[in-house]
């Protein structure tokens, strides 16, 4: 899966019945990670669950596209089939539905054979206790548990774009590294694109940011290199609040 393109352009979208998106553009193509920072209520999440068509979140305006083909009003699971994954900040539980019957249904039976493998291989990649891949998704799951487990669907799935809604909330610091490690080698193994919303520096540790953007009340303010993050993690955001946005 290379060479795909993920572009969103003019993006306005509201939650909670107020608008929270006021104009996102975005270019994420195969192999690139792009890191998205900013104040808490700046929009962030809102734009990952915008993207992937979360319910409560609608789109009054812009496009979502992967490889040209228009998402915006397409639902969550067409836009699963166009190669968007989303990881949830908090990942939802769903009693009676294992892991791998959810694996198995998502790739349509394909791989049925090396499913259980593949399943083991990512779950010792980033640290999961084997015993839990037959858990029904994220049952009686630890934060950290529940983000390994999405990594483990990451890994079998192999989308063209994951989009990570602070998948770094919760996790201590070997878990942020398996994280961070498993998602730095899905940009080479399969090209996948990264968009990843975080408010820590340190997931970039491990995790190599090609583009930084600054998101503050809805809008991207400032897009710069890895350096921005560092920069960030010093200064904060006090000097973004009252910049206009990029054009």
């Amino acid at each position: 899966m290379s060479g795909h393109v993920f572009e969103v352009r003019g993006l306005h979208a509201s939650a909670g019945g107020r608008e929270v998106l006021h104009g996102i553009d975005l270019t994420v193509r195969s192999g690139e990670v792009h890191v998205i920072m900013g104040p808490n209520g700046s929009g962030k999440s809102t734009l990952s669950h915008a993207l992937m068509g979360r319910p409560g979140t609608t789109v009054t305006a812009g496009s979502i596209r992967m490889d040209g083909v228009e998402l915006v009003d397409a639902p969550s699971w067409k836009r699963a089939r166009a190669g968007m994954f989303l990881a949830l900040q908090h990942p939802i539980e769903v009693p009676g539905v294992g892991l791998r019957a959810l694996l198995d249904a998502a790739l349509d039976g394909a791989g049925a054979a090396t499913l259980e493998a593949r399943m083991t291989a990512e779950a010792d990649a980033v640290g999961l206790d084997r015993a839990l891949l037959s858990r029904a998704l994220n049952v009686d799951l630890s934060g950290g548990e529940a983000k390994r487990a999405e990594m483990v669907q990451l890994g079998v799935l192999q989308p063209a774009l994951c989009i990570l809604d602070e998948v770094d909330s919760g996790l201590d610091v070997d878990a942020l590294g398996q994280v961070a490690r498993r998602l730095q080698k899905a940009t080479t193994e399969w090209d996948c694109g990264i968009l990843a919303v975080t408010h820590f520096h340190r997931f970039l540790e491990e995790l190599e940011a090609d583009v930084v953007h600054v998101m503050v009340d809805g809008r991207i303010v400032a897009t710069g290199d890895a350096a921005l993050a560092l920069e960030l993690e010093t200064t904060g955001y006090a000097g973004y609040g009252n910049q206009p946005p990029l054009v």
